[in-house]
């Protein structure tokens, strides 16, 4: 016979722990990612596959998160980040048991969809 789930003891989570489940939430909206390589933020690039960078204070059951990301251009930005709102809050939410209660997104750069050509990329900044 078990013990009543009072006496058994808690789950705490660490911030980390919700960062990476918002993140990799964030990078299930496909038209969502993030960038990779660099040291300090400085020779970084777009990458499709990367997940997006996540901050999260995490404070009990509820969360404030934080997500920079990068939008897959052309593309309704307004209509992107509505699906990754819904997506990271609802996901946080079954994997974690923790309420967003706030979430900002900051769109840090667009991508061209299959345009590797850097010119083009610049006449995007």
């Amino acid at each position: 016979m078990s013990a009543p789930a009072a006496r058994r003891g808690r789950l705490v989570l660490a911030d980390t722990v919700v960062e990476k489940i918002a993140g990799q939430a964030a990078a299930e909206v496909g038209t969502v990612h993030g960038r990779s390589g660099g040291l300090l933020g400085l020779g970084s690039h777009d990458d499709r596959s990367a997940r997006p960078q996540v901050d999260v204070d995490l404070s009990g059951d509820h969360a404030d998160v934080s997500v920079k990301v990068g939008v897959a251009y052309p593309g309704s930005i307004r209509e992107t980040t509505r699906a990754l709102r819904h997506h990271v809050v609802t996901r946080v939410r079954e994997l974690a048991g923790v309420e967003v209660r706030r979430l900002d997104v900051e769109v840090t750069f667009l991508s061209v969809a299959g345009d590797d050509n850097p010119t083009r990329k610049e006449s995007l900044r």
